[in-house]
């Protein structure tokens, strides 16, 4: 959709299959880039990042958001565990209550541990904003024996680090694990599963 509201008129250009945009995704290649890889020129690649940004987490797209695979799984062991559990997000308030409500996900994460932005928030960056949000909870969390961050950008890795939390990298998000190891986490893993099953044998 932001390819063909971006080009021009009898413009010929490349959609990227899937698994090529988010492998560019995945290594932090700017939608700039990604935009002239599929044709664009410069000015147009500059419009297609902001329409894309402007479009992507609005409520037509929703839906294609999916759980991690082993994710449900991962989150029953932890909770049958007896582990607090805390979300941490960058999503608006509307697009966390769609994804709880389609995969359930309130069982394991009750109102009062669910940290995202309000509806009008004016988000900066990922990397300053999630900092802000985390020092937050720590601060309305009830205490505990031990905190773990598990994430899989550099805002989730950059924020526990700034609030002295020890962080585990997965890779089985929007980065890959060259762009976590550049962040330092202090461990990385495949997925949650296995993050889980680490935190598990602490």
């Amino acid at each position: 959709m932001c390819l063909e509201k971006t080009r021009y008129p009898h413009q010929v250009v490349t959609e990227l299959s899937k698994a090529e945009f988010w492998q560019l995704k995945r290594s932090h290649t700017p939608e700039k880039d990604i935009a002239l890889k599929s044709g664009l020129d410069i000015e147009q690649a500059q419009q297609f990042s902001l329409l894309r940004k402007q479009t992507v987490h609005t409520e037509p797209y929703f839906q294609y958001d999916i759980l991690v695979p082993g994710a449900l799984d991962a989150l029953k062991k932890v909770k049958a565990a007896g582990i607090d559990l805390a979300v941490m997000t960058m999503r608006r308030v509307r697009e966390l209550d769609y994804a709880f409500n389609k995969y359930d996900l309130g069982q394991f994460f009750p109102e009062n541990r669910r940290y995202c932005l309000s509806n009008d928030y004016v988000k900066t960056r990922d990397i300053e904003d999630k900092p802000l949000l985390m020092s937050r909870a720590l601060k309305e969390l009830p205490p505990v024996a031990n905190t773990w961050m598990v994430g899989d950008t550099e805002a989730d890795i950059t924020a526990a680090k700034k609030n002295n939390v020890p962080v585990i990298g997965v890779e089985s998000g929007i980065r890959d694990r060259q762009q976590l190891e550049f962040y330092q986490p202090n461990l990385i893993l495949q997925n949650l599963t296995q993050a889980v099953d680490f935190i598990l044998s602490q």
